[in-house]
């Protein structure tokens, strides 16, 4: 094959991945990459963790993993790649295949010519539209330097007060980083119903919610920001929402981001409405001598099979290999996306992949769900912690959908998260997940699985075994409004506080018991049957279900979702 010029825009992830396996494959290949900052593949993904002191030094977010700088020079001495920073492309013309851009420094315009070319420009924060949000203590932390300039003014003692601006994974990640290490009085402020809205399922998104606050985070939902005005010190600010003002030192705004795809536009290619570029399997935009991919770009979502907006670093990778295989003369397809995610705020590991219920329900699927809660570990060994998972599922096809969860063991629960993101993939059904063959031992998991107890749990529901309620619904019907009775199937002891709380609205009867006691179960009221986690509620409603009884359900995820929750108040920790 003959030599090529290719040139690609923007030094990400993306850009330079594909610059390195295309000069792994045709090393005598003219290879360039245009970035308009200084900085090539920075590790943006670790900010919160620069800013919560998990990573001491911003140089780490540099470097590669044998702790080389990702400079100019390292590519072009390492990977034989030429790089152009500071350096923005202005303009393609896709007659002619040549890039007019301009040097940031001098000023000076020149074109440049591509027999193939890449773009990979990435995306960009949402900003945040209200007047005063331009004002000196209102920022994002969509780069090295932004967040070098708040962990500045925050380790300097300039912020007492912060506000955070949207409660996506960013922002949750940096309320925790503010509030944690610095002892920031931190303000989360989110205009949905729940915090991480479409990432979460709202039993999931209370947990997090209720983990935020218990570490001091002021956690502010349904209220949109409308202004950000001067505060009482000197550069302190006030922001306004409908219902409050809250001073701060600092604002952090984390809307999310859109696709950078002016360049796209203006060359002509396929976008979509909202600004995305539209790409093939194989990643090729509209024009087969330019390919997308990466924050920018919209590969196929597999289950719902539109294109999504997906801009996570580990999809630039694994679409950067794709690139160069095919520029290179091979052939390599993109599956799509399932949409998998995991972070961390405080001490607390959220993970999920797929749809949510709410999404998958938009999308005219017949979807349900179950939340199910289980220990890491062997029951018998001696540490441990609960995991908290719900799998979302197409009743009508039994086809997986999605899944999601939280746990203090985060690594535990990105691998569950993981293998099941593995079979949304492929189609997987509920059967898939509950044979699927999971290692076990006790130190690691116990010998059956969590994810194994999900599918589980989820087929007794689509076939009509098991009735339940969620967490919320418990709250709305048992705690707000007053109604239903609990029937509480743990021993006297745990269920004794419930009793004392509630009075003959919280019935204990154990169930190892129950078979001998069915004439004490009430029948002319609904009763939602209640335990630790839900395995022996499950089977007490099965027993109930055989006498008879018709107007009983289950609580998914038991006492220990409700507490997870914070839906029990203090007495409901006992």
């Amino acid at each position: 094959m003959a030599a090529k010029r290719v040139l690609i825009i923007g030094g990400g992830v993306l850009g330079p991945k594909v610059a390195c396996r295309l000069k792994r494959l045709q090393p005598q290949w003219d290879v360039t990459v245009l970035e308009q900052q200084d900085l090539l593949s920075p590790s943006l993904c670790g900010i919160p963790y620069f800013l919560a002191g998990d990573v001491a030094e911003l140089r780490s977010l540099m470097t590669t993993n044998f702790h080389m700088v990702r400079s100019p020079e390292f590519f072009e001495n390492a990977k034989d790649v030429r790089v152009k920073t500071q350096t923005q492309a202005l303009s393609v013309d896709r007659r002619a295949k040549k890039v007019r851009v301009c040097d940031l420094v001098s000023g000076k315009e020149e074109e440049l010519s591509y027999d193939t070319l890449v773009l990979a420009t990435g995306s960009r924060p949402r900003p945040l539209e209200v007047p005063g949000a331009d004002r000196p203590r209102v920022t994002q932390v969509a780069t090295l330097s932004q967040a070098e300039a708040v962990k500045n003014l925050v380790s300097q003692g300039q912020v007492g007060q912060a506000v955070v601006v949207g409660a996506g994974s960013l922002g949750c990640e940096l309320a925790a980083a503010l509030s944690d290490l610095w002892g920031v009085e931190t303000t989360l402020v989110e205009e949905a119903s729940q915090v991480l809205p479409g990432r979460l399922d709202p039993p999931l998104a209370a947990m997090v919610a209720q983990h935020l606050k218990e570490h001091g985070v002021k956690v502010v939902l349904q209220e949109r920001v409308r202004e950000i005005r001067p505060g009482s010190g000197e550069e302190a600010v006030e922001v306004v929402t409908e219902n409050r003002r809250v001073p701060a030192d600092l604002v952090v705004v984390t809307l999310g981001s859109v696709p950078n795809s002016d360049l796209a536009l203006q060359a002509g290619l396929a976008v979509s409405q909202g600004g995305g570029i539209l790409v093939d399997e194989r990643l090729r935009t509209s024009d087969p001598d330019i390919y997308a991919g990466g924050g920018c770009a919209l590969p196929l979502h597999v289950l719902t099979g539109k294109p999504a907006h997906f801009p996570e670093p580990s999809l630039a990778h694994r679409q950067g290999r794709v690139i160069g295989t095919n520029i290179a003369g091979g052939f390599a397809t993109f599956p799509g996306i399932v949409g998998s995610f995991a972070f961390r705020t405080f001490a607390l590991g959220v993970a999920g992949t797929g749809l949510t219920l709410e999404t998958a329900r938009r999308e005219g699927l017949e979807a349900e769900a179950v939340l199910v809660v289980q220990h890491d570990h062997a029951h018998f060994y001696p540490v441990q912690e609960l995991i908290y998972l719900q799998l979302v599922v197409d009743g009508k096809s039994r086809r997986l959908l999605g899944a999601q969860g939280v746990s203090h063991n985060g690594d535990a629960l990105l691998g569950r998260i993981n293998s099941i993101a593995a079979l949304l993939l492929h189609g997987g059904v509920i059967e898939d997940l509950s044979n699927l063959e999971m290692a076990s031992s006790p130190p690691y998991s116990p010998a059956l699985d969590l994810v194994n107890t999900a599918a589980n749990v989820a087929e007794n529901l689509v076939e009509g075994y098991y009735r339940a309620l969620t967490i919320q619904e418990f709250h709305r019907s048992f705690l707000e409004a007053g109604e239903d009775t609990v029937l509480d199937v743990r021993g006297a002891a745990m269920a004794a506080p419930f009793v004392s709380r509630f009075g003959d609205r919280w019935l204990n009867i154990p169930q190892e018991t129950l078979k001998q006691r069915y004439a004490s179960v009430p029948r002319d009221r609904r009763l939602i049957l209640v335990c630790n986690a839900g395995m022996r509620s499950y089977e007490a409603l099965r027993q109930l279900q055989a006498q008879g009884f018709t107007n009983v359900v289950g609580l998914q995820g038991g006492i220990a979702a409700l507490k997870k929750a914070g839906m029990l108040g203090e007495e409901g920790q006992s």
